[in-house]
């Protein structure tokens, strides 16, 4: 397998650089994240003519949106039973207008920017192979009748191998988001929209306006603010930390030429498989298959992940050519429906976006509609089902408790854990937590022996952090804050680096 981790979808591509913010400026709306719903809000807002200042704490799109399956679907797995289970049917209808809304204004955005981007409509399909699995389908083909979706059982499916039953969503669509969204980075270049990266926000004080303060002591000043940033890095305000938990998945890129033709599919059972084809623009063709997810910082050894995606390429499609691969983490609500809107009810010039459940596309866009109606004050049909302040349910009332005991469980384990490992034992390119002068800390020796140590405890809630092989990071079971080897974040919530322990002291 290669070792080479990056998205297919930056290939070919040239993603624009841009500066890090470093005076206190103002604006009417500061976008903070520079993914899917941070870029496509500025675009929306901007179009409306609004000054729009795009805040991004690394790079650009470097967050989990060029990251992604890049699927344009409202067929997020098996979820529409579900929800008519767990939240009612006219809330599950809703669901599926959403983002049908979402697929359609990210068409009409790239007929009316003349984006190229590999937008291709295209039917999405779960199928299933075991008997449990195909119930499942099938009670979600009652589902789709009862909500009028356009789609159905099948059992004419383009895979290589054989299925028991699968469900069809039409009218769905692929495409390059990184292509996508560098387009629109272009349109709010030329209407002068001040966009900074490496401009970390840390904290929003309320007054007049809302000041967001960076990192380095930055302010920009503004009567409104969208957090775009995944998980909210405000989380305290709306308890976002207790609603919201964080999954990691990862896709490999397998040469696999005219394997399938059409399609986006995703099985029913566990482990998932997620599929869809892509095609670089020198004309070499992929087979993109995704899966294996699991807790953010409840594995360690994820480079097991990529193996089991590249055996189930190998035995699937003929296919061991790995020139790809690259894994993204993922947020998921209470009740399997993002929070978009307001924080709080009572903080209504701070608005927040996150939860996506792995399906970001048509959720990511449909928030950025959300939000922008909401600023302006257009009325908007899905302001209560997506609300971030709504009533939490039986169901959900469980989910919350479980989640909640098992994040006391993960703080309790990661301080009472001893240590395994001395610095001494590990080699090149091996990371592992051990016991310094008495103290827990996380170790990582890089590939020329150079020896990286850091404080394992996340400065987010003092979760204890575990390493994770795959990507080289210090990961938190507790709420899915990321830190580089050297400490630097990564992921939130959490907004402060590690602390760095000098290895010779």
């Amino acid at each position: 397998m290669s070792n080479r981790t990056q998205a297919i979808w930056k290939e070919d591509v040239k993603i624009d650089t841009f500066p890090e913010l470093t005076e206190d400026i103002e604006t009417d709306i500061a976008v903070i994240g520079a993914g899917i719903t941070g870029i496509t809000t500025a675009y929306l807002l901007v179009k409306q003519g609004y000054r729009v200042a795009l805040l991004e704490g690394k790079k650009v799109i470097e967050g989990t949106t060029g990251y992604t399956t890049a699927k344009i679907t409202s067929q997020h797995g098996l979820i529409y039973a579900q929800l008519i289970e767990t939240v009612g049917e006219k809330k599950a209808k809703e669901y599926y207008q959403a983002n049908q809304e979402g697929l359609a204004l990210i068409e009409q955005i790239i007929q009316d920017e003349n984006i190229s981007c590999a937008f291709k409509k295209q039917a999405a399909y779960v199928f299933s192979d075991t008997k449990k699995g195909t119930q499942k389908i099938e009670e979600e083909a009652k589902a789709y009748e009862k909500l009028a979706i356009n789609g159905g059982l099948t059992k004419d499916i383009d895979l290589p191998f054989s299925v028991n039953t699968a469900i069809k969503m039409e009218g769905q669509a692929q495409f390059n988001p990184v292509k996508y969204l560098t387009s629109l980075l272009s349109y709010l270049k030329s209407k002068g929209t001040p966009i900074f990266e490496n401009s970390r926000a840390v904290d929003i004080k309320k007054g007049d306006v809302s000041k967001v303060i960076t990192e380095k002591g930055h302010t920009l000043s503004a009567n409104y603010v969208v957090l775009a940033t995944h998980f909210p890095f405000k989380d305290f305000e709306g308890l976002y930390f207790s609603k919201l938990h964080a999954e990691r998945s990862y896709v490999v890129a397998v040469e696999a030429p005219g394997t399938i033709s059409d399609g986006m599919y995703i099985n029913a059972e566990d482990p998932k498989r997620s599929i869809r084809h892509y095609t670089l623009e020198n004309g070499e063709s992929f087979l993109l298959i995704g899966g294996e997810g699991h807790e953010s910082g409840k594995k360690e050894k994820t480079d097991e992940a990529y193996q089991k995606l590249e055996e189930y390429a190998k035995t699937h499609f003929n296919s061991t050519n790995v020139k790809f691969k690259w894994s993204s983490q993922d947020l998921i609500t209470l009740d399997s429906i993002p929070y978009i809107g307001p924080i709080t009810k009572k903080n209504k010039e701070i608005f927040v976006a996150t939860g996506y459940r792995k399906w970001g596309m048509t959720n990511g866009t449909i928030a950025a509609k959300l939000i922008t109606d909401q600023i302006i004050g257009n009325e908007n049909s899905f302001e209560e089902l997506y609300s971030p302040s709504r009533e939490i349910g039986k169901t959900q009332l469980k989910s919350f408790a479980k989640e909640n005991s098992e994040v006391a469980k993960e703080f309790v384990k990661g301080k009472l854990e001893q240590p395994k490992k001395e610095i001494d034992s590990l080699v090149a390119n091996e990371g592992a937590v051990v016991r310094m002068e008495g103290k827990r800390a996380g170790v990582y020796k890089d590939d020329k022996e150079v020896v990286h140590v850091v404080d394992t405890t996340c400065t987010h809630m003092g979760c204890e952090l575990n390493w994770n092989n795959a990507e080289h990071t210090w990961d938190c079971p507790c709420h899915g804050s990321r830190f580089d080897y050297d400490g630097e974040v990564i992921e939130g919530p959490a907004t402060k680096a590690l602390s760095k322990i000098n290895p010779d002291s």
